[in-house]
């Protein structure tokens, strides 16, 4: 929940401002490591590479999982029940395929981050699509409720 931190106020300085703002709430150096670790090896707006490096494996599943959601959710988007649920890997490899669909969303990343978990690429897809498939009714009815 916490990795995100910084990007709505500081986009430009995503992973950089974060540290500041967890500190201040008085989150531990680990958590901050966590934080920081899923934009490594990326160079954000202001023109710094995340230098943190995911050493743990929640920080590499974290890595790895952050790019693939934004794919995961621009394909369920795309189909008619508008949800991840009823969406089979095959049909999210054919989009992950395709160059043009959902281009800000890094391949490079996504498979550094399967690399760095010791996993292939077909694991990654589907243990990420199974997880927002199990979790979407409870986001959807928490996002409601916000409303």
């Amino acid at each position: 929940m916490l990795h995100d931190i910084d990007f709505e106020l500081y986009p430009e300085e995503h992973c950089l401002k974060a540290p500041e703002l967890l500190k201040e709430g008085g989150v531990s150096e680990d958590i901050i490591h966590s934080v920081c670790s899923h934009g490594y090896g990326i160079t954000v707006g202001c023109g710094v590479t995340i230098d943190v490096e995911p050493v743990h494996e929640m920080e590499k599943i974290l890595f790895a999982a952050d790019e693939l959601t934004g794919l995961i959710w621009a394909a369920a988007l795309m189909r008619p029940s508008k949800s991840t649920k009823d969406m089979e890997l095959k049909s999210l490899k054919k989009k992950y395929k395709s160059k043009g669909f959902a281009a800000g969303c890094s391949r490079e990343v996504i498979e550094r981050g399967a690399d760095q978990l010791g996993w292939e690429l077909d694991k990654l897809l589907e243990m990420t699509l199974k997880a927002m498939a199990a979790s979407e009714d409870t986001i959807n009815t928490e996002m409601e409720a916000e409303q």
